[in-house]
Protein backbone atom coordinates (compact mmCIF):
# COMPACT_ATOMS: atom_id res chain seq x y z
CA UNK A 1 0.00 0.00 0.00
CA UNK A 2 2.94 2.09 1.03
CA UNK A 3 4.88 1.48 -2.56
CA UNK A 4 1.45 2.30 -4.58
CA UNK A 5 1.08 5.64 -2.23
CA UNK A 6 4.79 6.48 -2.96
CA UNK A 7 4.10 5.92 -6.53
CA UNK A 8 1.28 7.95 -7.40
CA UNK A 9 3.11 10.40 -5.14
CA UNK A 10 5.73 10.30 -7.72
CA UNK A 11 3.86 9.99 -11.18
CA UNK A 12 2.07 13.43 -9.34
CA UNK A 13 5.21 15.05 -9.12
CA UNK A 14 6.40 14.61 -12.31
CA UNK A 15 3.35 15.63 -14.09
CA UNK A 16 3.82 18.95 -11.87
CA UNK A 17 7.02 19.09 -12.93
CA UNK A 18 6.22 18.37 -16.72
CA UNK A 19 3.69 21.03 -16.56
CA UNK A 20 5.45 23.63 -15.31
CA UNK A 21 8.39 23.26 -17.73
CA UNK A 22 5.75 23.82 -20.33
CA UNK A 23 5.81 26.81 -22.75
CA UNK A 24 5.36 30.01 -20.90
CA UNK A 25 2.33 32.44 -22.05
CA UNK A 26 3.16 35.11 -23.98
CA UNK A 27 3.59 38.41 -22.48
CA UNK A 28 3.12 42.38 -23.85
CA UNK A 29 6.58 42.15 -24.05
CA UNK A 30 6.99 38.84 -26.26
CA UNK A 31 4.61 40.95 -28.81
CA UNK A 32 6.12 44.18 -29.10
CA UNK A 33 9.49 42.62 -29.91
CA UNK A 34 7.93 39.91 -32.20
CA UNK A 35 6.25 43.68 -33.94
CA UNK A 36 9.66 45.26 -33.85
CA UNK A 37 10.69 42.53 -36.11
CA UNK A 38 8.20 43.75 -38.51
CA UNK A 39 9.63 46.88 -40.34
CA UNK A 40 13.03 46.91 -41.68
CA UNK A 41 15.77 49.96 -40.90
CA UNK A 42 14.41 52.03 -43.68
CA UNK A 43 10.74 51.08 -42.15
CA UNK A 44 9.63 48.83 -44.95
CA UNK A 45 7.82 45.79 -44.49
CA UNK A 46 10.16 42.78 -43.31
CA UNK A 47 7.79 39.58 -44.84
CA UNK A 48 10.16 36.81 -43.49
CA UNK A 49 9.27 37.83 -40.26
CA UNK A 50 5.68 38.26 -41.24
CA UNK A 51 4.54 34.26 -40.13
CA UNK A 52 6.39 34.81 -36.69
CA UNK A 53 4.90 37.70 -36.30
CA UNK A 54 1.00 36.95 -36.98
CA UNK A 55 1.80 33.60 -34.78
CA UNK A 56 2.68 35.92 -32.10
CA UNK A 57 0.29 38.26 -32.30
CA UNK A 58 -2.81 35.05 -32.40
CA UNK A 59 -1.36 33.34 -29.69
CA UNK A 60 -1.11 36.41 -27.19
CA UNK A 61 -4.66 36.70 -28.14
CA UNK A 62 -5.64 33.05 -27.52
CA UNK A 63 -3.85 33.28 -24.72
CA UNK A 64 -5.08 37.05 -22.84
CA UNK A 65 -8.23 36.99 -23.93
CA UNK A 66 -9.16 38.84 -20.93
CA UNK A 67 -6.37 41.46 -22.29
CA UNK A 68 -7.29 44.33 -23.43
CA UNK A 69 -4.68 44.19 -25.73
CA UNK A 70 -5.83 40.92 -27.04
CA UNK A 71 -8.34 41.77 -29.40
CA UNK A 72 -6.15 44.97 -30.81
CA UNK A 73 -3.28 42.27 -31.49
CA UNK A 74 -6.08 39.85 -33.12
CA UNK A 75 -6.97 42.36 -35.62
CA UNK A 76 -2.97 43.17 -36.38
CA UNK A 77 -2.31 39.60 -37.14
CA UNK A 78 -5.72 40.13 -39.61
CA UNK A 79 -4.32 43.03 -40.94
CA UNK A 80 -1.13 41.68 -41.44
CA UNK A 81 -2.20 38.78 -43.56
CA UNK A 82 -4.63 39.91 -45.56
CA UNK A 83 -1.62 41.96 -46.98
CA UNK A 84 1.07 39.29 -46.96
CA UNK A 85 -0.01 36.07 -46.65
CA UNK A 86 -2.89 33.61 -47.71
CA UNK A 87 -6.38 33.93 -47.71
CA UNK A 88 -6.93 30.83 -45.78
CA UNK A 89 -4.75 32.21 -43.13
CA UNK A 90 -6.58 35.90 -43.23
CA UNK A 91 -9.90 34.58 -43.35
CA UNK A 92 -9.44 31.86 -40.49
CA UNK A 93 -7.94 35.14 -38.62
CA UNK A 94 -10.88 37.46 -39.34
CA UNK A 95 -13.65 34.82 -38.47
CA UNK A 96 -11.59 34.12 -35.39
CA UNK A 97 -11.25 38.15 -34.12
CA UNK A 98 -15.37 38.12 -34.96
CA UNK A 99 -16.51 35.21 -32.74
CA UNK A 100 -14.21 36.16 -30.44
CA UNK A 101 -15.01 39.90 -29.55
CA UNK A 102 -18.34 40.90 -31.22
CA UNK A 103 -18.18 44.27 -28.91
CA UNK A 104 -14.21 44.89 -30.00
CA UNK A 105 -14.93 48.63 -31.68
CA UNK A 106 -12.82 46.97 -35.27
CA UNK A 107 -14.81 44.28 -35.40
CA UNK A 108 -17.24 45.95 -38.14
CA UNK A 109 -14.02 47.15 -39.92
CA UNK A 110 -12.89 43.36 -39.52
CA UNK A 111 -16.39 41.99 -40.98
CA UNK A 112 -16.19 44.63 -43.92
CA UNK A 113 -12.90 43.14 -44.29
CA UNK A 114 -13.39 39.98 -44.65
CA UNK A 115 -16.47 40.04 -46.85
CA UNK A 116 -13.67 41.43 -49.65
CA UNK A 117 -11.20 39.26 -48.62
CA UNK A 118 -14.51 36.62 -49.83
CA UNK A 119 -14.93 38.35 -52.93
CA UNK A 120 -11.25 38.01 -53.91
CA UNK A 121 -10.96 34.52 -53.79
CA UNK A 122 -14.39 34.31 -55.20
CA UNK A 123 -16.66 33.11 -52.32
CA UNK A 124 -19.83 35.74 -52.76
CA UNK A 125 -21.58 33.71 -50.69
CA UNK A 126 -19.38 34.51 -47.48
CA UNK A 127 -18.69 37.88 -48.69
CA UNK A 128 -22.34 38.63 -48.53
CA UNK A 129 -23.24 36.95 -45.11
CA UNK A 130 -20.26 38.93 -43.43
CA UNK A 131 -21.48 42.14 -44.97
CA UNK A 132 -25.23 41.38 -44.05
CA UNK A 133 -23.57 40.46 -40.50
CA UNK A 134 -22.18 44.04 -40.76
CA UNK A 135 -25.21 45.69 -41.59
CA UNK A 136 -27.61 43.93 -38.97
CA UNK A 137 -25.10 43.62 -36.00
CA UNK A 138 -23.75 47.13 -35.96
CA UNK A 139 -27.04 49.17 -37.75
CA UNK A 140 -25.37 52.70 -36.93
CA UNK A 141 -21.59 51.95 -38.05
CA UNK A 142 -19.98 54.39 -40.18
CA UNK A 143 -18.89 51.12 -42.77
CA UNK A 144 -22.78 50.28 -43.24
CA UNK A 145 -22.97 52.31 -46.04
CA UNK A 146 -19.71 50.63 -47.56
CA UNK A 147 -21.03 46.98 -46.78
CA UNK A 148 -24.33 48.05 -48.03
CA UNK A 149 -22.79 48.99 -51.49
CA UNK A 150 -20.64 45.31 -51.94
CA UNK A 151 -24.25 43.98 -51.11
CA UNK A 152 -25.18 45.87 -54.01
CA UNK A 153 -22.50 45.48 -56.01
CA UNK A 154 -21.53 41.66 -55.30
CA UNK A 155 -20.99 39.66 -58.49
CA UNK A 156 -21.00 42.70 -61.06
CA UNK A 157 -17.96 43.26 -63.85
CA UNK A 158 -16.44 46.51 -63.86
CA UNK A 159 -18.40 47.12 -67.04
CA UNK A 160 -21.53 46.52 -65.50
CA UNK A 161 -19.96 49.03 -62.39
CA UNK A 162 -19.54 51.78 -65.23
CA UNK A 163 -22.42 51.70 -67.16
CA UNK A 164 -24.55 52.06 -64.18
CA UNK A 165 -22.67 54.79 -62.95
CA UNK A 166 -22.86 56.24 -66.35
CA UNK A 167 -26.54 55.59 -66.31
CA UNK A 168 -26.94 57.55 -62.79
CA UNK A 169 -24.83 60.36 -64.12
CA UNK A 170 -26.97 60.92 -67.26
CA UNK A 171 -30.00 60.78 -65.03
CA UNK A 172 -28.84 63.91 -63.05
CA UNK A 173 -30.19 66.83 -64.33
CA UNK A 174 -27.28 69.65 -65.38
CA UNK A 175 -27.59 72.95 -63.12
CA UNK A 176 -26.10 76.23 -64.28
CA UNK A 177 -24.26 77.80 -61.83
CA UNK A 178 -24.45 81.58 -62.27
Amino acid sequence: MMKNLLKIMMFTMLITFVSACGEKKLTENDVKAAEAKLYNEDMTANTDAVPEVVETFTKFAAENTDNTLAPEYLFKAFEIALNFMDADKAIEIGNNLIATYPSFDKTPAALLLLGMKYEDVGELGKAKDAYEQLVKDYPDNAFVPSAQACIDNLGKTPEELIREFEAKADSIPETVIE
